[in-house]
């Protein structure tokens, strides 16, 4: 099997900057990747946590004006990644949030700072990268590009402007409520031509979006989960771009995210008081007692304590978590939440806790190891999204044995298998699914698994099924490597 290369471009990487699953997905699919002879090098932004963070750094290219500034390119690595990083302070050498500015705001020139970062992706794929990638052969071309959301979008539309011979393009939506608008005055700036200010072009209800560009010009669409590639084609959930996903289905696919499961692993998680597996799950109450007083909640074992792990958001349903609060009190059970959103959600639970502190705990903010600990401590997790492409926490969840109790859309229906009678009676449950997504049914879910806690028997098969789950990057991989083998014979057609 010949091995390919990969350029993957994208915004953020973990262990080195991230502000959501995106970032999980960039840096452990190359590990994944590389065990079916794929060799990928991922292409960011050089933000100080980069910069800062980057070995064995290599000045392969220098531009005097880069989208307005000085930028070179940098060859390095990082917690075992290849990686090549644009470094252009002018556009990356800002504190705090890459996408948001100090008033919360988006950085006003969002589009250009990635524009500069696609432009770069489509220089090397096009050949401008024949004497600047070391330690590789200096006519070293990607067989594949593959970018990753609206800010890596315009990496295929610069492809398609330019002309001439290209690798095969993947545009991957993690998600499609953000879709990179900017003013059609920007495209100027962008250097593309007028003519791509069009319908089959960039054009979006009267701006540009990024994100079209790239569903508009990438060879194949991947979205993350199943179930969120046949959703985006509706109107209720395309965000605008259902006719032209329609349009494209012949191209679009969806693959299944996966979790590292080095990083989460309860036998060897040291953020855990208690690490623990399949055959000594009787420890996760170590871990609860953990939670329980690291909130400051009451200590007792017996009560059902939901975990979440979540921005705080309208997509992320964390307003109904609010406004389910009640009923959690009628059933007795306590709350564990740590995650930071929209600011009224974060008032809400705030008061929530000062009102019932040895019920109600929470940590507006992110913290991995309070996240670690809420996962192997809770007896179950809430993910009740209005819409989810596929939800990294209820599969770390599953492999946690925190039962998961998700709202029947997108890879959360993929992933967890609904705890009804048949399905308990097979042995085969996992979790509970509520549909449709309001404050009413979670309530019902919140009852449903709340009796299921109080059955001992079934709920350890529960967690054991959920432990066994296959939630790794193995699948995965092997279907991305499968798509991007396709693609390469294709074009050599």
């Amino acid at each position: 099997m010949q091995p390919l290369n990969v350029l993957s471009v994208a915004s953020e990487i973990y262990p080195l900057v991230k502000t959501g699953g995106l970032a999980d997905v960039i840096g452990a699919l190359p590990a994944a990747l590389a065990e079916q002879g794929i060799a990928v090098r991922t292409l960011i932004p050089g933000y100080p946590a980069v910069t800062e963070a980057i070995e064995a750094v290599q000045t392969v290219r220098s531009e005097s004006d880069w989208f307005g500034g000085a930028a070179r390119l940098l060859a390095a690595r990082a917690a075992g990644l290849d990686l090549v990083v644009l470094d252009a302070p002018h556009l990356y050498a800002r504190p705090g949030n890459p996408y948001l500015g100090p008033d919360g705001q988006d950085w006003p020139d969002n589009a250009i700072r990635f524009a500069a970062l696609s432009r770069m992706a489509a220089d090397i794929c096009g050949g401008a990268s024949q004497d600047y990638i070391p330690d590789m052969s200096q006519d070293y071309i990607p067989d594949i590009l593959h970018a990753h959301d609206w800010q890596t979008g315009l990496a295929p539309a610069y492809l398609h402007y330019r002309g001439g011979a290209r690798p095969g393009t993947v545009m991957t939506v993690h998600n499609l409520a953000f879709p990179g608008k900017a003013s059609r005055e920007v495209l100027g700036l962008l250097g593309l031509p007028p003519q791509s200010y069009a319908i089959d072009g960039l054009e979006f209800h009267g701006t540009i979006s990024l994100l079209k560009a790239g569903l508009q010009f990438a060879d194949r669409i991947t979205t993350v989960s199943p179930t969120y590639a046949t959703e985006i084609c509706t109107e209720d959930v395309g965000m605008g771009f259902a006719g032209l996903l329609r349009a494209r289905s012949n191209v679009l696919s969806g693959i299944l995210n996966g979790i590292d499961t080095e990083v989460w692993d309860p036998a060897g998680d040291t953020l855990l008081a208690a690490p623990f597996d399949r055959a000594t799950l009787a420890r996760r109450t170590a871990n609860k007692a953990a939670l329980q007083a690291r909130l400051g909640l009451d200590q007792d074992a017996t009560v059902p304590l939901f975990g979440v792990v979540s921005r705080l958001t309208w997509q992320k349903g964390a307003d109904l978590v609010l406004a389910c609060l009640p009923v959690l009190r009628e059933l007795g059970a306590q709350l564990a939440l740590v995650g930071a959103g929209e600011a009224g959600i974060e008032a809400g639970f705030r008061t929530a806790a000062a009102q019932e502190p040895n019920r109600i705990g929470c940590v507006i903010g992110y913290d991995e190891a309070l996240a670690h600990l809420v996962q192997g401590g809770s007896d179950a997790l809430l993910v009740p999204s209005r819409f989810e492409p596929c939800g990294l926490t209820q599969m770390c969840a599953l492999h946690y044995g925190a039962v998961p109790v998700v709202a029947r859309v997108g890879g959360l229906a993929d992933t967890v298998i609904d705890a009804n009678a048949a399905a308990v009676a097979a042995g085969v449950a996992t979790g509970v699914q509520f549909a449709p997504v309001n404050a009413g049914t979670l309530n019902m879910a919140l009852r449903r698994i709340v009796a299921l806690y109080r059955e001992p028997s079934i709920w350890h098969t529960l967690q054991e099924n959920g432990m066994a789950a296959e939630v790794s990057w193995r699948g995965p991989a092997r279907q991305y490597a499968a798509l991007y083998r396709e693609l390469v014979e294709v074009r050599a057609l």
